[in-house]
């Protein structure tokens, strides 16, 4: 008897979450284009503003380590020399990753090769080009790219984070 009512109560309880589901895509469906990209906004994570280093000392496709929110968090810092999704700068190429992987914390290196940021732990891969997108391993998010901004005198800073960093419960100092 205890087994029936504890599968009943799961039957319940999918059904409760389905017809959730079911409501939110009807409003998803109808909401406006605007108020959509307002949501994805969210996904921002608010660090303070902090001076990575300055355009004149980058060198294309070399990595430059950095801290950023804290000194507890490490990342890199890169100049692709061409255009990519995120980047800033003059030639919109400036960017900047978390370099633990979201899998497991392992610290992961630069490949100049393909442009990718790997893991050796688990051999997970990020494409640096295309947003710390993953394109291979365990990592069941994405790389944390950090949201730039380059002030008139080619000083760039780290404003914010697209995605939790590794080993944090929040994105909150």
């Amino acid at each position: 008897m205890k087994c029936n009512r504890l599968v009943d109560a799961g039957r319940r309880q999918f059904l409760r979450g389905g017809a959730m589901a079911t409501a939110g895509a009807a409003v998803a469906a109808v909401a406006p284009a605007s108020e959509a990209k307002a949501a994805g906004a969210l996904a921002q994570i608010d660090y303070p503003s902090n001076k990575l280093g300055n355009v004149a000392d980058l060198v294309a496709n070399e990595p430059v380590d950095i801290e950023y929110p804290d000194a507890d968090s490490p990342g890199v810092l890169l100049k692709l020399g061409q255009a990519v999704e995120g980047g800033v700068g003059p030639d919109g190429d400036i960017v900047a990753f978390s370099v633990l992987c979201p899998h497991k914390g392992w610290y992961m290196s630069y490949n100049a090769e393909d442009r990718t940021m790997n893991c050796p732990g688990h051999f997970s891969r990020f494409d640096v080009e295309a947003g710390g997108q993953q394109v291979w391993g365990h990592a069941t998010q994405n790389l944390p790219q950090f949201t730039l901004r380059v002030d008139d005198k080619g000083d760039i800073y780290a404003e914010g984070c697209s995605d939790l960093i590794f080993g944090r419960p929040s994105n909150v100092l």
